[in-house]
C-alpha cells in the first residue's frame, strides 16, 4: 500500500530542534539588546553625574532638591524603568520573530523526513523481490557455473541495499517514547540482539559476551534499544579480527542506563571519533573479521545516535586505540522494568 497522501504529525525531535533554535537566537538577540540598552543607560547616567553633583541628586537628610524640571532621582528611576521595559520588549519581540523565522526550517525537516520514508518504503518491495529472484537463480546454478560468483556478488549487493533502505526507513520513522511510568528492561533486549548477531559472529570466529547488571530499565522503546545494540554489534563485527571478543556491558550510573560495546579491532583512524555517527562517514581503511577492507560506517551509527538523542540520551566513542574501540550509549533510567520486556 502506498504511503503517499498520508498526513504526518510534526516530528517531536524536529519540533524540539526548532524550539532550541528559537530560544538560542532569541537569547542572543536579547543579550545584544540588553547590552545596547545598558550602554545607553550608562551614557545617560554619566551625562547626568557630569552635570549634577551626586550631593544634589541625593542630598543628606533625605530631602529631595529639584535641580531641573524633572528631579535627578526620577531621572535615574525613569531610566531604569525604561531600560527594563525595553529589555523585556526586545526579548519578547525577538522570541516571536525568531520563532516565525525558523518555522520554514521545521517544514523543511518534516518534508525531508517524509520523502525519505516514502522513498524507502517504495524501494523496499522491489528490492526484496529482486533478492528473492536472485536467490532462486543462485540455487539453480551449478557450483561450477562461471556466472555463480557474479550472482553471489549481486545478491550480496542487493542485501546491502535492502539494509540501507531499512535503515533509512527506521531513521525517518523513529518511534515515540512510551507513556509516563512505562519502562523497559534493557539486559534481555541486549541478549536478544546478541543472539541475532551470533550467527554472523560465529562465521567470522568472533565471540560476543554480555555483562549486564540486573534491574537496568529505561523508557526507550524495546525496538529502539534492540536496533541500537544490533547496529553497534554489526559495526563491531565488521571491524573485529577473527578470534577476537566483543563485550557488551549494561549498567546503571547516576540515574542513567549505560550500554557499552567494546571490540578488539584496529581502532578508528583517518577520522575524528565523534564523526563516525555522521551519515556515511568515511575513515581510514581497516580489515575486518571477514578479511574485507572497510572504509565507511553507512548510516547505522547515525541511526543509533538519532534514536538515543530522541529520548534524551547520548552516543559517543568512549575510547579507541589499536587495541580496540568502545562505543557508549547513555539513556535515561526508568525504575520499574516492564514485565513484557523481560519475557
Amino acid at each position: 500500500m502506498s504511503r503517499r497522501g498520508i498526513t504526518r504529525k510534526p516530528d517531536d525531535s524536529d519540533a524540539r530542534a526548532i524550539r532550541r533554535a528559537s530560544r538560542s537566537v532569541g537569547l542572543q538577540i536579547t543579550i545584544t539588546s540588553t547590552a545596547l540598552v545598558l550602554v545607553v543607560l550608562i551614557a545617560a547616567f554619566t551625562f547626568v553625574f557630569a552635570h549634577i553633583k551626586p550631593g544634589r541628586l541625593f542630598p543628606q537628610g533625605g530631602s529631595h532638591e529639584t535641580t531641573i524640571d524633572v528631579g535627578g532621582l526620577e531621572i535615574l528611576v525613569g531610566g531604569l524603568v525604561i531600560g527594563t521595559v525595553a529589555i523585556i520588549l526586545a526579548g519578547t519581540m525577538s522570541f516571536f520573530a525568531t520563532r516565525r523565522a525558523v518555522r520554514p526550517l521545521g517544514d523543511a525537516l518534516r518534508l525531508q523526513r517524509a520523502f525519505v520514508a516514502d522513498a524507502s518504503h517504495e524501494l523496499r518491495t522491489p528490492l526484496t523481490v529482486l533478492d528473492a529472484r536472485l536467490q532462486l537463480l543462485q540455487r539453480g546454478l551449478a557450483p561450477d557455473d562461471p556466472s555463480a560468483p557474479t550472482v553471489n556478488d549481486l545478491r550480496r549487493d542487493t542485501r546491502t541495499l535492502i539494509g540501507i533502505v531499512n535503515d533509512l526507513l527506521s531513521l525517518a520513522e523513529l518511534e515515540r517514547s512510551p507513556g509516563p511510568g512505562e519502562s523497559i528492561a534493557v539486559p534481555p533486549i541486549a541478549r536478544r540482539a546478541i543472539d541475532s548477531m551470533s550467527i554472523l559472529a560465529t562465521e567470522r570466529s568472533i565471540s560476543i559476551l554480555l555483562e549486564a547488571a540486573e534491574g537496568c530499565a529505561t523508557a526507550v522503546p524495546a525496538t529502539g534499544i534492540h536496533r541500537c545494540v544490533l547496529a553497534l554489534l554489526d559495526n563491531a563485527i565488521d571491524f573485529s579480527p577473527a578470534g577476537s571478543t566483543i563485550t557488551v556491558t549494561v549498567e546503571e550510573i547516576k540515574n542513567t542506563v549505560v550500554i557499552r560495546v567494546r571490540d578488539q579491532g584496529p581502532g578508528i583512524t583517518g577520522i575524528e571519533p565523534g564523526r563516525i555517527f555522521d551519515r556515511f562517514a568515511r575513515a581510514g581503511a581497516a580489515v575486518g573479521g571477514g578479511g574485507t577492507t572497510h572504509t565507511g560506517f553507512g548510516i547505522g551509527l547515525s541511526l543509533v545516535r538519532d534514536t538515543v538523542e530522541r529520548f534524551g540520551g547520548t552516543a559517543n566513542v568512549l575510547e579507541t586505540s589499536p587495541a580496540g574501540t568502545t562505543i557508549e550509549l547513555r539513556i535515561p533510567q526508568a525504575r520499574q522494568p516492564h514485565p513484557a520486556a523481560a519475557s
